[in-house]
């Protein structure tokens, strides 16, 4: 895939929304607004990256990091559709630990639903380990909600 990654920043936010509408279609999320992206990015320690088709320059995949002193967490992730398993979140994890790491962060947090095993394998392929859990966390529209499994990556070896 000919991609590139770009900063998301507060003027993006209309950009990050539709996208986030994308890549979380189901009926029981509840999509993030442009003001909530604009909002999240204006807030000192957040930082996103967008991944950018470079044959049409259309967003095609996002993250969203939190960092507070040491410690950070991947606030969503996630791709197209019909771009998955091409290796653009694994571009968008990879961009964000460097960005981490030049920050300072020593652990990277994530939440991922438990009935979700390609994420979670996908996590654990980039050195996340559980090491928690969040009962009933996601909704899942009239089934019952299920637990959110906490996941975190150790940095200070990656310095």
């Amino acid at each position: 895939m000919d991609w590139r990654i770009e900063a998301l920043t507060v003027a993006r936010g209309d950009d990050a929304a539709t996208l986030f509408r994308t890549i979380f279609p189901q009926p029981w999320e509840r999509p993030w607004s442009p003001a909530e992206f604009t909002a999240l990015l204006a807030t000192p320690g957040c930082f996103g990256h967008v991944l950018v088709d470079g044959g049409d320059d259309r967003p095609c995949g996002l993250i969203l990091v939190r960092v507070a002193a040491d410690e950070a967490e991947i606030l969503t992730i996630g791709v197209a559709p019909e771009l998955r398993r091409r290796g653009g979140a694994a571009r968008l994890l990879e961009r964000a630990l460097v960005e981490c790491t030049a920050r300072g962060v020593r652990a990277l947090y994530l939440d991922v639903a438990d009935d979700n095993e390609p994420a979670r394998r996908f996590y654990a392929r980039r050195g996340f380990s559980e090491v928690g859990a969040r009962p009933s966390y996601y909704a899942r529209g009239a089934a019952p909600a299920v637990a959110a499994r906490v996941m975190r990556r150790d940095l200070w070896r990656d310095a």
